[in-house]
């Protein structure tokens, strides 16, 4: 039986409190809301998904290197405010070779000042933003363009 193309969907703090936390600008659909839907599409582009999420900054650093040594097709990667912060998480994928796509439910650069900057924005492949919990499926189709 053929192995599906594995795509790693990293999520960073807070956001297991998708659906609660501020629903004006990250929406009302859950984190297993979003599974759920990329769960669909994946089957549909013949794909795997394996989702986490994690408030620890070194969880996200030993994924991101885990999806590397499994030949994960590419990660798609909701970093949260480690977004703003982690030069930890810049190296990392800057030691892989998988692509990573960076994802925000909101548009950073609409809010405050400390969130227009990105440590993950240059060593990422492209990053969607915007678009709320779609902007995974978003994410994942271009993926499955790579």
């Amino acid at each position: 039986m053929a192995t599906l193309p594995m795509i790693y969907v990293l999520n960073g703090p807070n956001l297991n409190l998708l659906g609660t936390r501020e629903p004006h600008i990250y929406g009302s659909d859950t984190l297993d809301d979003i599974a759920g839907a990329l769960e669909d599409r994946a089957k549909a582009l013949g794909l795997g998904i394996d989702m986490r999420q994690s408030n620890h900054e070194g969880h996200l650093v030993d994924w991101l290197q885990e999806a590397n040594a499994r030949g994960a097709k590419a990660v798609i990667l909701n970093a949260g405010a480690f977004t703003h912060t982690s030069v930890a998480i810049h190296d990392a994928i800057k030691g892989i070779d998988v692509p990573v796509i960076e994802v925000h439910l909101s548009n950073p650069h609409s809010r405050e000042p400390f969130r227009h900057h990105s440590y993950i924005t240059p060593v990422a492949r492209g990053i969607v933003a915007g678009f709320g919990a779609s902007g995974y499926e978003l994410a994942l189709d271009a993926a499955a363009r790579l």
